[in-house]
């Protein structure tokens, strides 16, 4: 393996490890592909990441100069309590599902990870889970309390996103933080992906009170 792809897998394990430390639900494995209830689209604040120590092996993300905010962690099949992966599928994306992810994540390395661990769970060709991540993404408008350094409450950057966004509602959301510095926006969607949708364990898997550092974009 090349150092260039040892760091964009270096980069996409950091972002997992983060998310798994933030999110407390219970994972299944041996799902069959295609149950699950809905989605979970989950926005990393690559401002957030980058403070981190395992931000420092994004090399490429977190650049200086590189300006990345909100870019695609992943788009998760959920059910109401806890969510699959790694649902038995070895099959790989082709150079064409690839290209469907392009300027969604901040890694082609983090695009397959996604896939093996989650998007098999969809049961989804490649080409069409990328291309529901893509309309996932565009479904949301992230508002201008990210245009500079802020602190703020997880409410307030809920309240935020519902605002800049028809449908949706906090309790349809959750916030991520760690040490007081916002990792992630994670947001529930229906499983058609046409409208947003209510999810409480993932609302109450975010962080509370206080606020939360929201560093610049670099």
């Amino acid at each position: 393996m090349s150092r260039g792809a040892r760091r964009l897998a270096a980069a996409a394990v950091a972002l997992f490890a983060l998310a798994t430390s933030a999110h407390a639900q219970r994972e299944t494995r041996g799902t069959a592909p295609g149950e699950f209830d809905f989605y979970v689209l989950a926005l990393s604040w690559s401002p957030g990441f980058c403070a981190t120590e395992e931000g420092a092996e994004g090399r490429d993300q977190c650049r200086t100069g590189a300006g990345l905010g909100f870019v695609t962690h992943g788009l998760w099949p959920q059910f109401q309590r806890g969510y699959p992966v790694a649902c038995g599928s070895d099959r790989a994306p082709s150079r064409i599902a690839l290209d469907q992810a392009q300027g969604l994540y901040p890694s082609e390395g983090l695009a397959r990870h996604q896939w093996r661990r989650h998007g098999v769970c969809s049961g989804r060709s490649p080409v069409d889970y990328f291309g529901d991540v893509r309309a996932a993404r565009d479904r949301v408008t992230v508002p201008d309390l990210f245009t500079a350094a802020v602190r703020a409450a997880p409410a307030e950057i809920e309240r935020a996103f519902a605002a800049a966004n028809a449908g949706l509602r906090q309790d349809m959301m959750s916030v991520v933080c760690r040490r007081g510095t916002l990792l992630e926006v994670r947001i529930c969607f229906e499983r058609d992906l046409r409208a947003f949708r209510s999810c409480p364990e993932v609302d109450r898997g975010g962080c509370r009170g206080g606020n939360v550092g929201v560093p610049a974009r670099r």
